[in-house]
Formats: C-alpha cells, structure tokens, sequence
C-alpha cells in the first residue's frame, strides 16, 4: 500500500478530509444556527417593546406564526399561548417582524458591500447592526453607496482629496490659494487654483451632505419646523383644488387627507408644491459640527455649508419628508378604508325577504332581478321609468307584476346613475299600492359592475347580461352582504377616501387580511358557501375553496366535519386552520355548526357530563341557563382547558348557530322619498352612515348626495377622529345644519340644535 506523506494511504487522507470538511460545515451550520436565533430574539425583544406587550406573548406569537398558523386561527383557538392578544395584535406582531427581518438583510447586504470597499470600522458596524429603522441603514450607507458622476467624484478623479482634506483640518496658518496651487495640473485637468478650490469645496459639501447625523438631524428640524407650500401653476383654472391655490401649513400638523389631496393635485399638474424650511438654523448647526474655531479655511467652509444643505442636502432631505407625509397618509387612508370595510361587510343580514333589486339607468334601462329569501334568482326584467325613455306606465306594470308573482316585501335600489329618479318611481308605486309589508332601500352599489363582468359572475349566470347580474348583486347584498361582497375585489368597494392614491399592493393586502378577518369572525356554512366566501377562510386558498364546492357537488351536502378531510389538497394542516370556522348546519354532530374547534370536542363531552346533559340539549333554554351559571375559572381545572378556551366554549354551547351581525340593527327601511327641498335647518332625521372619513362623516337620509357631519357636529364633547363615534352601517339621528340646492350639498348635526347653541 502506498503511504501519503503523513503515513496515511492516499484513500485514508481523502476520508479524513472529507470528515473534517463535514465537520466545519456543521460547526459553521451551528454557528449560523446560533447567530439566526440571537437575531431572532433581538427582533422579538424589540416588537415586544415597540408594541407594549409581553416578550413571552409575541415569542409565541412569532413561534405560531412561523409554523404555518394564520391569524385568524391564533386569534381563537391559541389564547392561553399569546396571553390572548386579538387579531389586531397579532397583525402588529406579524408585520412589525417582517420589517425587521427584512431590515437584517438589508443590513447584512450593507456590511458586505461596505467590508468589500475595506472601509468598515467597529464603530460603523456596530451603528449598522444597532439601527432599528430602514432610514438609518441608508443613512450609514450613503457615503459608500455606489453614485453616478457627481461634481465630488470628478473632483477626486483630479487628485483634489488631499486638498479637501486640508480645509477640513482648518489649518491656523498657510494660505489657501497657495495650498491650492500644487494641485494646478495638466494631466489632471486643473487649470487653475481657483479650478482646485471649488473642486475641494465639492469633496467636501458631498460628504458633509451624506453624514448620517448630519442627514438624521436636518430631516427631523425639517419635519417639525417645515411649511408645505402649494399654489397653483394657472392661478385663473377652475378646479377642484382652489381652496391649495395659495395654501401654507405646518408639515409635521398636517392631517393625511390634506397631504393625499395636494400630492394628486401636484400630480395633475394643477399644484406646484413645496417644503419651506427657514435655512439659517440648520447652518447655524452644522457650522457646530464642523467649525472647530478660527482658521484659514473658515469662510471656505461656511461658503461649503451653504452649498451642501442648498444644492445637496436640501432637495434630498424634502424628498424625503414629503416621502415620509405620504406614507403616513397613505397609511391612514389604508386604515380607515379598512375599518370602513370591516363595517360594511359585517352588515347585519336581511334575511326571510324576497327582494326586488334595481340597478337604475337613464337610457339602457333599470334592471330588475328577483331573488327568492335564500338568494335564489327567479326572474329578470328590464324597464325605462327614467328619462330619456319615461315610460312609466309600462314600467309600473311590470314592477307590479313580479311584486305580485313573488310576494316581493323589499324593493333594493342601488346607489348609482338615475338612482334617485328611480327611488321617486319606486315610492309612488308603493304609495299606490298601500301595502304595508313592502318598503325599498337604497344600497352602495360600489363594485357591482366589476362583480358582474368577473368569472365569478359569469360562472354564476352564463346565460345573464353584465346589467342582469348587477341585479342580482345589488338584491342579494342586502340579504347577505358579506356572502356578496366577497366575490367583488376589496378596493372596489368604494367606502375609503383617496383609496387610488395609496400604495395598491399596502391596500391590497390590508383590505384582504380585513375580508379574512370578516368571514372567519362571522363563520362559514360549508354546504351553502361560494368558492369565492371559502376562499377567505384561514388556511384555506382559491384552489381547495374550489375542490369543497366540487366535492359538495359530487357527494352531496357534507353532514360532518370530518368529511372535509376527504376534500382534495385539503391536508392535516389545512384542516387544522380552516376547521373550527366552517359550520354544518344540518349535520350528524351537534357541535359541527358551532365555533368551537375539534380538538375541544372532548372537553365539550366532559363538561355535558359532568352537567348530565345530552348534545341534543344544545340550543335550548334549559342548557343556556345552565351554563351561564358556571365559573369558568373553577371549570377550567376540572377540564384541564385554559380558561379562554373554555369561555369561548361556554359562550358557544349558549348561542349555537349564533350569527354575530344579527345583534347589530337592521337598515332604515323606506317607503316615500325626500328632496332636497324638503330639507329646513333644524329638520331631525333619520340616516345610514355611508363612509367615514378623516374629517367626518357621510350619511345617506334619503336624498340624492349624502350629507355631511363634520368631525365637529358628531358629539358635544371633542372628537379626535370620527371613527370613534360613528362605523359605516350605523343608523343615526341627524338634524339639517345647512342646505345648498344650488350644489346639492346639505350640512347635518349629530348633535341636538340646544347642543349646538351651547357650544357657539
């Protein structure tokens, strides 16, 4: 056998370095194994801080999280584990890791480029890994970051670095036309002393300009002592934005609609807006930073400051504010869309109700479908009572006729084109009628054209017209509005306030975590719900959504939660996180229409028998007296359940089949219509709030627009956002500030007129 030079054989050697190759590798594994978890605990460690919760609640929440656990799941069925934080929370948690993730990347991609220049030192990489912000990683970055050609580089190209740094070492002695001579060259392209000066003097504004503190301090006095300036470029155009046509406001006061409104303003090319910063306290401070006393160089470098915060700093530093405005605004605006939302969605349904929608127009028509209480279409008809047509006789007649065939109680008029001729129409007929059991309401008619030329529309009535199944959707929203508007894209529904100038993928993904939040918080009935409803139930995405309604349509109605485990793709996880939403209403297992999950299946069986009840007890009022008398801390022991679970539980057992929207109160139903003209200051009406927004709130009282309560006509007392007294759906009391017929517009009070003479 031939022998290595370490008397080993050559195939010995190859062994023994391939085991310590595996070695290190493993070590190295380790290593980045323990390195990954330091991180991941300094990231939980701060949310927990930032957030104002338990470290032991958002470890858990991020352990869960990263299992592949969804939100809503947590939210429910893991409250002993996060210390029960709600949806809200866990969103926070979620995203608030994510950013910081996603910050350790950017952070390590940073400190590779930065170490690759050999210009780290432990001082900058310590500030990098310590940044808790985006900004501040770029901020660090900046003066190693990759520029184009600048008035700097061109100036280091020359060779005039040296001299950049004499003036910043602010010599006491020497001259500085002298000191710039020896860079006078041909070769390098500097023709004169003056040439060398100035090309120093932009060495040196670039880098005061690209310090992180520097930058840090400049943005934050901008921010807090900023004026936005907007006026208009054609002071004479008429437009919608008048009231910017010469407006000033404190940056850091301004509310986020204003900020959205002249953004689009500036965007349309109508408003030229700017930030006004007053300059001399910013020169004054970075003169403290770089002026150490007295030297040769000292006017030099006031001239350079003057230069970096008016050519460099400037510019950038109100890009960015106006970045940072923007985002808060846009954030807002995403906010209050999605609380509008979440409100309209959780619409308490109308059901037991054979409705008569209209989708109202001028020249192609009102559309007219039928719906049966379930939903059920049973007949369309169009009709032309509007102008240009005014066919009104025929029009009756065939209104008449499908309220007689069907024994229509409510007649549903979306809020669009003619909507307002039509409701006249409609309350004359039921005048005419004088039947006391039929009424019509107006609905928000957003997103029901984008519905009916969806497939889902098309798949759901191929045989339809796109006005048809507008219908259809402007009926069957009333008696289900969150079955309905699930099939309609979230940003659709127009209930939000400058929803097109936001960020759409923020938007998207916020309207789409509410319509989940929604439909689990209401629960699904699994025999019954759209592919596009089950869609949005945790865990459960388009494809599986599509295999149930499949499965349903092949096997029959389901009679059991287990039988879900039989649905194609739909796995052991899957089942897990979508289970204990899904309802079977009419199955074989009594707890299978209720909320509570499986796995809590055998503490319900316990608990039934240490009470001698039977599961077919579930609903009546016998059980749900019992139950409200047990202590669920005392229970919980007994069980060995964690007292949340049990509570949810107990509450389950007591209001089985429980639709959490039917404890909010009905629509105003109406059977006369009210003009403008009508209207008086003083007037009490009554109205359904449409929209919610920064500065009030919009609510229909049967007129053509809705009218206005502005923030400060919601209460007697102060009001800091409108959301905290009134959500899209609520039924209110108003009374008639002012009225405008020439514009349309009405002023309205939710405070009473002797409130409001207190308060002037």
């Amino acid at each position: 056998m031939t022998l290595s030079n370490n008397g080993m054989s050559p195939e010995t050697n190859t062994n023994t370095k391939q085991i310590e190759s595996e070695v290190q590798e493993q070590i190295g594994a380790e290593i980045q194994e323990q390195i990954e978890a330091e991180v991941q605990e300094r990231i939980v460690v701060q949310v927990a801080k930032e957030l104002g919760l338990s470290l032991k609640g958002v470890r858990t929440t991020v352990g869960l999280l990263d299992e592949g656990n969804t939100i809503p799941f947590v939210a429910r069925y893991r409250k002993e584990m996060t210390g029960e934080l709600d949806e809200n929370q866990l969103r926070d948690i979620s995203d608030r890791v994510q950013y910081l993730r996603n910050l350790e990347v950017r952070k390590r991609e940073v400190i590779r480029i930065i170490v690759e220049q050999g210009k780290m030192s432990d001082e900058l990489q310590k500030a990098i890994v310590e940044a808790v912000k985006l900004q501040e990683v770029e901020d660090l970055y900046r003066p190693y970051r990759q520029k184009r050609k600048t008035r700097a580089s061109v100036a280091k190209e020359k060779g005039l670095e040296p001299l950049a740094e004499w003036l910043l070492a602010q010599p006491k002695t020497g001259a500085l036309l002298e000191e710039a001579a020896k860079y006078v060259s041909d070769d390098k392209g500097v023709e004169t002393a003056e040439e060398a000066i100035q090309g120093a003097m932009d060495i040196v504004a670039e880098g005061m300009a690209d310090e992180a503190a520097i930058r840090a301090w400049v943005r934050k006095y901008s921010m807090d002592q900023g004026i936005i300036v907007s006026e208009a470029k054609n002071p004479e155009e008429e437009s919608v934005y008048e009231m910017y046509y010469d407006y000033r406001e404190p940056a850091k006061k301004m509310p986020p609609h204003r900020i959205l409104a002249i953004n689009r303003g500036e965007r349309e090319n109508i408003l030229k807006v700017s930030l006004e910063v007053e300059a001399e306290s910013i020169h004054r401070y970075m003169a403290r930073r770089f002026i150490k006393g007295p030297s040769v160089s000292e006017s030099t470098l006031l001239s350079v400051i003057d230069d970096a915060y008016k050519r460099l700093l400037a510019p950038s530093i109100e890009r960015e504010v106006r970045a940072e405005l923007t985002e808060k605004a846009e954030q807002q605006a995403i906010s209050i869309f999605s609380a509008n939302l979440r409100s309209l969605l959780l619409q308490p349904p109308v059901k037991g109700k054979t409705v008569l929608g209209v989708d109202p127009a001028y020249r192609t028509g009102c559309k007219l479908a039928v719906v049966d209480d379930t939903g059920k279409l049973l007949e369309v008809a169009v009709t032309y009572p509007t102008p240009p047509n005014n066919k009104r006789r025929e029009a009756a007649a065939t209104f008449n006729e499908l309220i007689e065939k069907y024994a229509v109680q409510l007649i549903v008029i979306g809020n669009g084109t003619a909507s307002r001729e039509t409701e006249q129409f409609v309350a004359e007929i039921i005048a005419e009628r004088n039947d006391p059991g039929l009424a019509y309401l107006i609905v928000n008619e957003a997103g029901a054209s984008v519905y009916s030329a969806s497939k889902v529309a098309q798949q759901e009535f191929p045989d339809l017209d796109v006005a048809e199944r507008s219908a259809v959707s402007i009926a069957r929203r009333l008696q289900d509005p969150l079955a309905e508007l699930v099939k309609i894209e979230p940003k659709a529904i127009g209930v939000g306030q400058y929803q097109h100038d936001v960020s759409q993928k923020h938007l998207d993904e916020s309207l789409t975590a509410v319509v989940e939040s929604a439909v689990n918080h209401v629960g699904v009935d699994v025999n019954t719900a759209s592919p596009a409803l089950l869609s949005y139930v945790s865990g459960v995405n388009a494809t599986i959504a599509k295999n149930i309604v499949k499965f349903r349509e092949e096997n029959g109605k389901f009679t059991s939660r287990k039988q879900l485990q039989k649905v194609p793709r739909l796995g052991a996880k899957t089942f897990e996180q979508c289970i204990g939403f899904l309802r079977i209403n009419d199955g074989e297992y009594p707890l299978d229409r209720t909320p509570i999950h499986p796995e809590s299946y055998s503490v319900v069986t316990q608990l039934f028998k240490e009470l001698r009840m039977e599961l077919s007890q579930l609903g009546t009022k016998e059980l749900a007296e019992m139950l409200s008398t047990l202590d669920p801390e005392n229970l919980a022991v007994q069980l060995g359940v964690g007292v949340p679970t049990l509570r949810d539980i107990l509450d389950s057992l007591q209001r089985p089949g429980r639709d959490p929207r039917e404890e909010l109160p009905p629509p105003i139903f109406r059977t006369d219509v009210l003009k403008i003209e009508d209207l008086t200051p003083g007037m009490e009406l009554q109205g359904t709030v449409r929209n919610v927004i920064d500065f009030g709130a919009f609510v229909d009282i049967g007129i053509k627009n809705d009218g206005l309560v502005h923030i400060s006509q919601l209460s007697k007392g102060y009001v800091k956002h409108p959301m905290d007294v009134v959500s899209v759906g609520d039924n209110v009391t108003v009374w008639v500030l002012t009225v405008d017929t020439k514009k349309g517009r009405v002023g309205l009070s939710m405070r009473k007129p002797a409130e409001q003479l207190d308060k002037q």
